[in-house]
Order: structure tokens, then sequence, then C-alpha cells
């Protein structure tokens, strides 16, 4: 079975990003036209809790993608706290033109002017929100009850314990990298915590993303843009392709390597790719089995032995600067184990 299909289109996204609309330093049509002029096909503009439809920025070579990004502080006026754990959801829409506002709350909603507050869409309890498991999944399953599928962003940057994240319902995906946060602290490449994941039966993908918000400017060692992305195989750049192909997990995180073909069969996977320095195949055992290539050499692929005992299996791709790209977990029945 094919993990990854050759013959499948490979579309590349940003599904995290700020403009002027919250705190980013770009108008969304200049976040449009950076991430065209990249190479890009598809681009989420998640502006913090202010859901708004950009379709219309879009054409035949860019998809833009309807969504936002929520989150849950401790402090019930919602205030910002460098020390304390806090959860952000990103929240995409189904249908491009839903902006319906899920579970508003005026202190989380400070960058939707006042005067428009009152006409955005909205569902869901509206009492203060509450930093505990029990909102938080309340939360989610309204937002999925909406139109909404939702991902938990940076997990490493949130500070929230390994337990309170496995114990997140209703996530469709988790950020594997968020490279704004990878760039100040380098530690916001999650492999260890999705195996956890993994390792606990949770059924979830994995995507990467920029989280940009532009502050400097390209070239500078801080710039955010670039680094995280997400690969999305799908028969077409069309809303409803895209959309279904995140929803049932054809696609995969990277920073930069391509994985071009990942096949498994008869309990070995084929793996084809960029020029990298290690293929390694994750599946829930100490020293996953991996392919390396010679000191100062790349390969472009490989062939790993995968375990009958197997408890999952997800594969990395290492690049000569240290890039990672990562498939989601494939479970024992989906290998036919």
């Amino acid at each position: 079975m094919y993990l990854i299909s050759p013959k499948v289109p490979q579309y590349k996204a940003n599904l995290h990003s700020h403009s002027t609309l919250s705190d980013g330093s770009l108008t969304p049509v200049e976040l449009r036209d950076m991430y065209k002029a990249q190479g890009y096909s598809i681009l989420a503009i998640t502006d913090h809790e202010y859901p708004n439809d950009h379709t219309s920025l879009g054409d035949d070579e860019l998809l833009m993608l309807t969504g936002y990004e929520a989150y849950i502080r401790p402090s019930p006026d919602c205030r910002y706290d460098v020390y304390s754990p806090e959860v952000h959801l990103n929240l995409f829409a189904r249908d491009p033109h839903n902006t319906t506002l899920i579970c508003y709350n005026k202190a989380c909603c400070k960058y939707i002017p006042e005067e428009k507050q009152a006409d955005i869409p909205r569902a869901g309890s509206e009492r203060t929100r509450a930093y505990n498991r029990e909102y938080i999944n309340e939360f989610i399953r309204t937002a999925r009850d909406n139109g909404y599928i939702v991902s938990y962003n940076h997990p490493y940057w949130s500070m929230e314990s390994e337990a309170d994240i496995i114990a997140t319902e209703g996530c469709f995906s988790m950020e594997m990298v968020n490279y704004n946060s990878y760039v100040s602290s380098r530690l916001e490449h999650n492999g260890a915590l999705y195996d956890r994941f993994l390792s606990a039966g949770k059924r979830i993908f994995c995507h990467g993303a920029d989280d940009n918000h532009n502050r400097f400017p390209a070239g500078h060692p801080g710039f955010d843009s670039f680094g995280g992305f997400t690969m999305i195989m799908a028969d077409s750049l069309s809303y409803d392709s895209i959309f279904s192909a995140m929803e049932s997990g054809n696609m995969y995180s990277s920073m930069g390597p391509e994985i071009r073909s990942a096949e498994y069969r008869d309990g070995t996977v084929h793996v084809e790719c960029s020029p990298a320095t290690a293929i390694i195949a994750y599946t829930g055992r100490k020293h996953p089995k991996h392919f390396l290539a010679p000191l100062g050499e790349t390969v472009t692929s490989a062939d790993i032995e995968i375990d009958g005992d197997a408890r999952y299996l997800r594969l990395s791709v290492v690049d000569r600067e240290g890039r990672w790209a990562d498939t989601r977990g494939y479970s024992r029945d989906e290998l036919g184990l």
C-alpha cells in the first residue's frame, strides 16, 4: 500500500499565519503575494480569535483556506503570561465562507473592531473560558459541531504537560513543527511527543506550519516564514479536495525535505525522497530502524524492514541542514498487521 503515492499531486501549504488583522506585520494581500512567490499552493491566514473569509484573494495557483486561531488561558481575562501554560487551537472551516466564532469571549477577541463584534456569527457557550481539559474538550466539540476541524498548535511553546496534551480530545492533527517557535527555541519539532500520542493509541495526524508574524525581514535570523510547511496530497487544488485530504491525513510535515513516495509491502517500507542523511522508521520500539547515508554523502531512497510487532509506523527524512520531514502515524490496522 502507498502511504505517499508518487501519482498523487503534492501541494505546498502554510496552515498557520498572522496578518495585520491580529498581531502580524503584513496585510492579507502581502501574505498572499509573498507565499505565492515562494511556490506555495495553499495559505491559511489564521488570525487570533478573528475568523475571516479570504477566499477571494485566491486564484487558480493559490488556494486560501478559511480559519482562525483560538486560545484558552488560565487567566479569566485572557491575560498572556510567559510562565503559564495555555492552549492554542487552529480551526479550519469545511465551508470556505464559514466565519463562525466559537465560544465568544470579549476578553479574547481584542483584535475584532468593536463595531464588528456584534455582527460576527457565534456558536457555543459564552461563559468565561476555563483552563481545564473538560472545557478545552468541550470547546473542540463545539468547533467540530459547527463545521471546523481543529489542530493542536505549538505544544512546546504552550508549556502544557504531556499528560494534559494527550488528554485533549477531538483534534485531527498537531503541529509537528511550528517555525516561529522553532526559530526562538530550536525545540518546536515535536517528534517525541507525537510518538507518545501514537503509543497511547491516539489517532491524530501531524503537519508543519510557519505561524509567521513577519516582524523581521527576509534574511534576518528571526525571519519566521518558509521554514515549516505541509505537503498535502490531493487530486486537485480545490477547496473540497484539499480539505478532504487534510481531514483524511493525506499530508506530511516538512521543514525542507520532500518525501516523493512511501510504500509499505510485505513487511518492508520503501521510501524515495530528496537528498537525505537519514531515513527513519518509527514504530514504537527502542532504537528505530533507519537507513543512514555515509558521512559526507546523501541518499534518496531506502528499504526498511518493519517488525510484525510494530505498534504503528511513521517515517522521517532528515537532510544535510538537519531539517525534518515527517509523515503521520499509520496504525496496525491500516498496515494490515
